[in-house]
């Protein structure tokens, strides 16, 4: 399906038909296609498109400097995303900086020279804020059989709270025989989560679950 102009009520309902199967723009995790949709959408949509709303609020969870590949809407967004405009501010890159100078005649105006750029260097390196390591993960859930109630595995494992822990978008996936497993995604902080004691904590919902696995796990 084609998604129209996002500054229109109708494209935002397309995007949210499109979402309706989807917890990310393009693939299993957040990405810099992400941020390119959020910024053409502008501001967050009414509870009328819940589909983008669970996204919209996701998304905004994360750091988005940080999302990996391109920001970029895939073609079946069509033109509902443009190219932010060049920023006039030099980029902040490392590269900017020439540790060694030119070659120069090594005197001692040359040295001072490139102790000031090292000390810049150096000054500038302390300051950039440290990388948080982040997972995104897809999370199987199997019930007994086929009168287990979905809704209360569902919402047992979402009552699973702790620091660096983030619920996202579930469905029910049929496995056979009128029984449903749920799939559940998650982001977590690695530092703060550990995804065997995660697995742990929803397996001891044993009157709803039987089984808990890991479906797909990727760094951000």
């Amino acid at each position: 399906m084609a998604v129209g102009d996002l500054k229109t009520d109708k494209g935002v309902k397309d995007l949210d038909a499109y979402l309706a199967e989807r917890s990310y723009v393009e693939g299993w995790q957040a990405s810099q296609a992400d941020v390119a949709v959020l910024e053409a959408l502008g501001e967050a949509p009414s509870p009328s498109n819940p589909h983008v709303l669970r996204w919209y609020n996701h998304i905004k969870s994360y750091d988005l400097k940080i999302l990996p590949g391109e920001k970029k809407a895939p073609s079946v967004l069509g033109s509902t995303t443009s190219a932010a405009p060049p920023s006039d501010k030099p980029a902040d890159d490392e590269d900017d900086i020439d540790l060694f100078g030119s070659d120069e005649e090594d005197d001692a105006e040359a040295a001072k020279v490139r102790e000031e750029r090292l000390k810049a260097y150096a000054e500038k390196k302390s300051q950039k804020p440290a990388v948080i390591a982040k997972s995104s993960i897809v999370i199987d859930v199997k019930p007994w059989d086929d009168t287990t109630d979905m809704k209360a595995m569902e919402e047992s494992v979402r009552s699973i709270t702790m620091d660096g822990l983030i619920w996202g978008a579930s469905k029910l996936v049929p496995v056979g025989y009128g029984i449903h497993k749920l799939q559940i995604m998650c982001v977590v902080e690695d530092d703060k989560v550990s995804v065997e004691h995660l697995i742990e904590l929803i397996q001891e919902f044993d009157s709803v679950v039987q089984s808990a696995d890991i479906a797909a796990f990727n760094k951000i």
